[in-house]
């Protein structure tokens, strides 16, 4: 097997994407996107990948894996026709973000040479992927699971695949995928061309490299550890009383931040505490609809919203520029999936900062666990109002100004139908002393109210909504004894219907 670690980015000094063999429309494409050179693993392994060699790849996130194997997919595609229904290239990926990210990173350079891309992943409607698979498609990104069930109803046959590629399969194993991505690799011609990204080639994953690669190139950025220069590692220290407050005073911070928590219930319950005081936070987790995840993330994206608030579902399929602050708000349970999150930030030679928010009774563990992912970590406790804090995280300057005020009115959540009316607390108070717009006027029309029965709805003008019987009286009629609001004639209107 033939071995090449590349340590920096000095080893492709002078060489450009044209000189790899990639074709000059493609790389006007990439500069298009701000991309004029290759990152080190991309020059190391596009010239194995276009001579028809199988690959084995291993680089941190962030290294730039995504073209280093889908620009020579394309090259490899270049000037072929897919039949309907039938792929020529495959990339199978772990999460529905991942895949969407390869689809957008690779889709203008295969525009310019002539190639249809498309993604098949879960929380899609799957006709309307079996329907542009209809229409024939070059190469293919997919999650497992989705690509499973085309094939199952024959949307997708996979005979005429000549080049696949499997993306982060480190974490295909540790979702449980490996026995389907092997399913999947059995449907492809046993001649095809086949290249594996990974950041640990351990257990499963080395069963995938023995059974389906053939004598392949082998190529590893850096070894599986946090060895990013430009990224500062903190540990904060905190009460547990003082967390919650702590974690809203980070999150007020101006710039994009990613916050990860343990479970879905908690991502939810932080996002509607940052809103509550007026952070602006989207919430990611595997529970949400495939059109909420895209349109969270197209928000933070855009810098629409600022905060991310996620599980580690989204540790690897987040690839988003200028993320300088990632929060482990509940620490992670292992050392790769620290490493996974804090590589959310300082990407592509970008700076970034990643802390851990760390209650007394989880320091030992914790601290174990940044020494199994090599990381050299800075230490130090911290309050709310504490300078420290606002030195290493970027959080607003401290007020005085609690997060949490005491809730001064009683919540009531309506719906249309009930007629009832969500208000929300007018004593709360943004972090660091300041509240959104909206959050003004939420709070601004909030009021106390002891019977939901009472609370009427009002209008965007601020005038009240006229109830069922008062818009009955102003027609002259009333409400029917046993059915509240429906109306019938009063006596005179009667009186009258029947002298007609």
């Amino acid at each position: 097997m033939q071995e090449s670690t590349i340590d920096s980015p000095t080893s492709t000094e002078g060489r450009s994407f044209v000189d790899l063999g990639i074709p000059a429309v493609m790389v006007h494409a990439l500069r298009r996107s701000g991309i004029d050179a290759p990152f080190p693993i991309q020059s190391a392994t596009i010239p194995d990948v276009l001579a028809g060699r199988d690959v084995l790849g291993r680089g941190a996130t962030g290294s730039g894996k995504t073209l280093a194997f889908g620009l020579p997919m394309l090259v490899r595609l270049k000037g072929g026709a897919s039949k309907r229904n039938r792929p020529r290239g495959l990339v199978l990926a772990p999460t529905r973000e991942l895949a969407i990210q390869i689809h957008k990173a690779l889709d203008d350079a295969a525009t310019e040479i002539g190639l249809r891309v498309a993604n098949a992943v879960g929380g899609v409607p799957i006709k309307r992927q079996a329907d542009i698979l209809a229409r024939g498609v070059d190469l293919l990104i997919a999650t497992p699971g989705r690509l499973l069930d085309l094939l199952e109803q024959k949307s997708v046959i996979l005979d005429d695949v000549v080049i696949t590629t499997i993306d982060e399969a480190d974490h295909m194993a540790d979702m449980g995928f490996i026995d389907e991505v092997a399913k999947i690799l059995d449907t492809t011609p046993k001649d095809g061309q086949r290249l594996l990204f990974s950041a640990t080639l351990d257990g499963k994953v080395d069963d995938l490299v023995a059974g389906y690669l053939r004598n392949p190139a082998s190529h590893s950025t850096a070894p599986p550890v946090a060895t990013v220069s430009t990224m500062e590692h903190h540990l904060l220290f905190v009460d547990r009383d003082d967390k919650r407050s702590v974690v809203a005073h980070i999150a007020s911070r101006a710039g994009r931040t990613i916050m990860f928590v343990k479970t879905k219930h908690g991502v939810d319950r932080l996002a509607q505490q940052l809103h509550l005081i007026g952070v602006s936070a989207g919430a990611l987790h595997g529970g949400k609809t495939q059109n909420n995840r895209t349109k969270t993330l197209a928000s933070f994206s855009d810098g629409t919203t600022p905060v991310l608030v996620a599980t580690d579902v989204a540790a690897r399929g987040i690839h988003v520029d200028d993320v300088t602050l990632v929060v482990h708000v509940d620490p992670p349970a292992e050392a790769k999936d620290y490493l996974h999150r804090a590589g959310r930030t300082a990407r592509a030679g970008e700076s970034g900062v990643v802390v851990t928010i760390v209650t007394d009774e989880e320091r030992d563990s914790v601290e174990k666990l940044t020494k199994q992912a090599g990381i050299k970590v800075h230490g130090v406790r911290v309050r709310p109002d504490d300078l420290e804090l606002t030195r290493i995280t970027g959080a607003m300057e401290p007020t005085g100004i609690p997060v949490e005020a005491p809730d001064t009115t009683v919540a009531v959540k309506h719906t249309a139908k009930r007629g009832r009316q969500e208000h929300d607390t007018a004593g709360r108070t943004a972090a660091g002393g300041r509240m959104k717009k909206d959050g003004d006027k939420r709070a601004a029309s909030s009021r106390r109210v002891t019977d939901p029965k009472s609370v009427k709805k009002i209008r965007a003008d601020g005038t009240p909504v006229p109830t069922r019987s008062e818009r009955l009286a102003s027609k002259g009629l009333t409400p029917r004894r046993g059915a509240p609001g429906a109306g019938k004639p009063s006596a005179g209107n009667r009186a009258g219907k029947r002298a007609h």
